[in-house]
């Protein structure tokens, strides 16, 4: 068994934040850690409250975890605040595996889950990111453009990709079928899926970016573990349980 980490914020309705990371991480047979950066007053309808930790207790959490357990790979999904970004940059300047960063900004029912000077402090993370996973709304706030096609996201993806650095933009907001636009070391791949008509959506961007962050800590290469998790992911959406009265959760039991 291997060790991934999550660092990011706790949906206590379970179907987003750390609580699907970890349940994604289990479900592929990895074991899971994790680093609370804010806690939300959600559910599967609404977002009434967030609110982020201050920057040392966030550290102080993930040197705990990192000076006594392995860990082979790790995300980032919301945090909150310019603090806590820079803070959770300057630490993974250190780390020697792979970093997803998810550019988690709003939640699904629309709450703002990052405020504006943390989205300017977010260049000093995405430059420590293996990937980048933004969906096209974060892309579209990344870069100034609109993103509506599948060329839009392969000239977004060409402005976000750092040295060192792939990105994957997800394409569930995208025209027609949900093609996701993964750029690696120069080269474009399209991950193509059919689009599923349901509303259980909620906490589709954390459990993918949580199930490529469990494929590399297994030793996946990152194109075989973005396709893996693609794949997956489209299985756990088209057999949600249909649990709440809003946005429910994917189901993170789907088979391997």
């Amino acid at each position: 068994m291997t060790v991934a980490l999550t660092i990011a914020g706790s949906d206590p309705s379970g179907g987003a934040g750390l609580q699907a990371d970890l349940k994604t991480f289990h479900q592929h047979q990895v074991y899971g850690t994790s680093v609370v950066t804010l806690l939300t007053v959600q559910n599967t309808q609404r977002v009434s409250r967030v609110e982020v930790l201050e920057p040392d207790l966030v550290v102080e959490q993930l040197r705990a975890v990192l000076e006594d357990l392995p860990v082979r790979a790790a995300k980032t999904g919301a945090l909150g605040s310019a603090r806590v970004v820079r803070a959770v940059a300057e630490q993974a300047a250190t780390f020697a595996f792979p970093v997803v960063v998810d550019p988690v900004m709003i939640s699904k029912h629309g709450a703002p889950l990052m405020d504006a000077d943390a989205q300017a402090a977010l260049t000093e993370l995405l430059a420590r990111a293996t990937l980048i996973t933004p969906n096209a709304p974060e892309a579209e706030a990344l870069t100034g453009r609109t993103i509506r096609t599948v060329t839009d996201a392969r000239r977004a993806a060409s402005e976000l990709a750092e040295p060192g650095c792939s990105v994957l933009l997800k394409g569930g907001h995208l025209e027609g079928d949900a093609v996701d636009v993964l750029l690696h070391e120069g080269t474009f791949h399209e991950l193509h899926a059919e689009r599923i008509a349901t509303r259980h959506t909620h906490g589709t961007g954390c459990t993918y970016a949580s199930a490529i962050t469990a494929r590399l800590a297994r030793g996946d290469d990152l194109v075989g573990a973005v396709h893996g998790a693609k794949a997956w992911l489209h299985r756990a959406i088209a057999t949600a349980p249909e649990f709440g009265g809003g946005n429910g959760p994917v189901n993170h039991l789907t088979p391997l």
